[in-house]
């Protein structure tokens, strides 16, 4: 791999950091990598949002080298909302630029005395005032900062007015809409005084043996263009598949209290192609293209939802409007806000309201009431600004839940708002919650997906159906290793591409002569630096836990006794079997720190 760009933004010092060979090979690159490089940083007196803490763009060995939907790159810290380990996997064409113009990551620590960014050029670097962009919102900052370098294109990834104001879901926005949403690294931005980062590069991406490559990743794109979970994605976004989530329970409404929608659901994929849809986005060199494009009464094309927006602001709310979802959406974009974590503590304030807990004069007058639009809409803005109530919601879930002696109520993993795949639909969701190292995250393993029938064999997968319990938690497990893989390459996971194929893109870019054990291998040992970096960071067997809303059955479930919830102690249990995790501590076991080649982290859990 290149080089990582170093930037102390107190003392303007610029440098690079040069990986050691012997961490490529046992990390590869990614979220994985990221985890080794920023291990010794992340101690329990690290403040997330304090100049000395690390904020860490990093690359992988796949990342732009037109693979099947490799145009990705990570950015990684400690996160302000969970006070835990942070990764945040963003797409478009801002992580290929990056390696085009040098370099496979940045480090950025320190904080400017006023507001910067960067831009990096074919191995060139500046530190640029950005006074005046500070206030602009994600996508002004994008045009102001591309007709001031006239440059031709630039790359830029930027932070809205959420992440200047440090709110602990702040995102980091690039392209047409790609985000690295999750665990607040946005905050961590602002907190540094750094508005955006901007790259162009002109060199070649680096790959070890590109006469191999070349054929490997241009069948995998061919198979991956004709798959049919490519060919849905295309024709209907993320959201494909949300009618069928839907009628199996996945999809939650009401603040994850129904099951079930008073009217047809018309916020899904299909809705979309038949009502707004103009025409899709892909990131580098991808062939799914799995973004929206959209077209409103006002005629402007824009970024159309993804699923998780759409039922976010939609069935969560009990709203189900495509046109005020997409608005809501675009919304968060620009603020620079996650709209998974802003839709779910807005959801938690309605079902506080219901049951009494917060009143109009707590809300600044506002009816928070279920399908109440208006005032979704006003609250979104409340929010971004920390005006009145907003400042609540600014927190997050958990914190408002505690703020109004609710907490319990708050649907939330270890101060990560749970994602809108219901484990009472798909039960192995229980324990990818409880157990992701950055809190409720369904990207750490789409096991719904699993649970639906796409079973990799060839990892040593099985099919359990989708309500079974601890009989599927070494599956989970071995599903959370194979994703680390892709975070570590970095690939999507909407490439349905096989073990094997993945194996053979590794060796060719790599040089490697990795088998498919080896591969998994890998991902086991990052998923278990990512838990000693937890551990030591204050998480324990307490943390792995699911939110109360998600251990009950759905409010209309009728007849009571054909409810499922999923029996959650026994499959954590026999999840830490499968782990080699000490059941009374939560940590993994020295002989597991031991295989894996992690013996250097044991100190840090066992003095």
């Amino acid at each position: 791999m290149q080089p990582i760009l170093k930037i102390d933004l107190t003392s303007g010092e610029i440098g690079q950091i040069v990986i050691p060979s012997a961490w490529e090979r046992a990390f590869l690159g990614g979220a994985s990598l990221a985890a080794r490089l920023l291990y010794e940083h992340l101690t329990p007196d690290l403040e997330p949002c304090s100049p000395r803490a690390p904020l860490l763009f990093l690359n992988g060995p796949l990342s732009g080298t037109a693979g099947p939907a490799v145009g990705r790159f990570v950015v990684c810290g400690r996160s302000p909302a969970t006070g835990l380990w942070a990764e945040s996997n963003c797409g478009g064409f801002w992580g290929p630029e990056l390696r085009m113009a040098g370099y496979d990551g940045l480090w950025v620590e320190g904080r400017a005395e006023a507001p910067v960014y960067l831009w990096i050029c074919d191995g060139r670097v500046e530190i640029r005032p950005a006074i005046h962009l500070w206030g602009q919102d994600t996508y002004q900052t994008q045009t102001i900062i591309e007709a001031e370098l006239g440059a031709g294109k630039v790359r830029v990834a930027s932070i809205g007015i959420a992440g200047e104001a440090r709110i602990p879901f702040a995102l980091i926005l690039c392209d047409h809409g790609r985000v690295a949403g999750r665990t607040g690294l946005g905050a961590v931005m602002g907190a540094k005084n750094l508005k955006a980062v901007t790259v162009q590069g002109h060199a070649k991406v680096p790959v070890v043996d590109l006469a191999r490559y070349t054929p490997v990743r241009s069948e995998a794109n061919r198979a991956l263009r004709v798959d049919s979970m490519t060919q849905v994605m295309r024709e209907l976004g993320t959201s494909g598949a949300a009618e069928y989530f839907d009628y199996l329970g996945e999809m939650p409404k009401r603040y994850y209290h129904q099951g079930s929608f008073h009217e047809d659901v018309r916020v899904s994929g299909a809705a979309l192609k038949d009502s707004i849809l103009t025409g899709v986005s892909a990131c580098h060199a991808c062939v799914i293209a799995c973004g929206r494009v959209v077209r409103l009464e006002d005629g402007e094309k824009r970024k159309g939802p993804e699923y998780e927006t759409l039922v976010g602001f939609g069935p969560n709310l009990m709203l189900n409007n495509p046109v005020l979802v997409t608005r809501l959406g675009e919304l968060c974009d620009r603020y620079g806000m996650d709209s998974i974590s802003l839709s779910n503590t807005i959801g938690l304030a309605f079902q506080l309201y219901g049951m009494g807990k917060i009143t109009l004069r707590d809300t600044d007058g506002l009816e928070l009431v279920w399908g109440n639009a208006p005032a979704v809409e006003r609250l979104v803005h409340m929010t971004a600004h920390r005006q009145g109530f907003g400042a609540c919601l600014a927190a997050g879930a958990r914190v408002l839940g505690q703020h109004f002696g609710a907490e319990e109520e708050a649907v939330q993993v270890n101060g990560l708002e749970v994602a809108y795949h219901d484990p009472r639909g798909a039960s192995g969701m229980a324990l990818v919650y409880a157990t992701s190292p950055r809190g409720a995250c369904h990207n750490q393993s789409d096991y719904f997906i699993v649970d639906l029938g796409q079973v990799e064999s060839s990892l040593g997968m099985e099919f359990h159906e989708r309500h079974a319990g601890a009989e599927k938690a070494a599956n989970v497990a071995i599903h959370q290793n194979w994703r680390t893989v892709f975070n570590s390459l970095v690939m999507c996971i909407f490439s349905n591409v096989s073990p094997e194929t993945v194996v053979d893109l590794i060796n060719t870019a790599s040089g490697y002569r990795w088998s498919i054990k080896e591969m998994l291998k890998a991902g086991e040992r990052a998923w278990n630096l990512k838990r000693v970096i937890n551990n030591r960071l204050g998480l324990t067997r307490v943390n792995d836990r699911l939110p109360k809303a998600l251990l009950e059955p759905y409010a209309d479930c009728l007849p009571r006794e054909s409810c499922y919830v999923p029996e959650f102690e026994e499959m954590l249990e026999a999840y830490y079997v499968a782990r080699g995790w000490d059941p009374a501590t939560g940590y993994p076991s020295k002989e597991k720190l031991n295989q894996l080649g992690l013996d250097f982290a044991m100190k840090d859990i066992y003095p």
